[in-house]
């Protein structure tokens, strides 16, 4: 079963929270904790599973989410500025979250999906045309700053090019 990618949004603070996105926008999971420390994020990031970028809702990025990105080897995504509360809930709007810390951890995912979101299509479209075996794979390698030309020799070269 191949991979699951994910976008991670972080809310760190006395209460926090991380949500766990696919790379097709869908929220896999949404955890609150109280005093939560390192260990527990990375518990919960990696039940969902391996997650290619770390945001912040925050223009310039937390000390939590620079070492969980270091940890995961991730790319850490930060708003040009600090994501405002009316945007928290424009985004929040239509998702289940039981908290600010919640929404606040959503917004920051959606945003950091949204600045993707171009490249993305273009990998899965990609993908699709050239039989690429796993389309969160290519998406994954796209936003590791890989051209899609780049992913589609690397796929070749670990030998999971599917016939078609």
């Amino acid at each position: 079963m191949p991979m699951k990618y994910t976008i991670i949004g972080i809310d760190s603070g006395k209460t926090v929270a991380v949500v766990s996105m696919s790379l097709d926008r869908e929220v896999i999971g949404i955890d609150t904790g109280r005093f939560a420390g390192l260990d527990w994020f990375v518990d919960r990031i990696r039940e969902k599973g391996m997650p290619v970028v770390i945001a912040s809702d925050k223009k310039d990025a937390q000390s939590l989410v620079r070492r969980l990105a270091a940890i995961f080897n991730s790319v850490i995504f930060t708003p040009n500025a600090d994501i405002n509360v009316e945007r928290k809930q424009e985004l929040a709007q239509g998702y289940k979250v039981g908290n600010l810390h919640e929404r606040d951890a959503l917004s920051a995912a959606i945003v950091a999906y949204n600045s993707y979101v171009s490249k993305l299509k273009q990998a899965e479209r990609a993908a699709r045309e050239q039989n690429f075996g796993d389309v969160d794979r290519m998406k994954m390698l796209v936003i590791k700053r890989y051209s899609i030309h780049e992913a589609l020799k690397e796929e070749k070269k670990v030998h999971r090019f599917v016939r078609g």
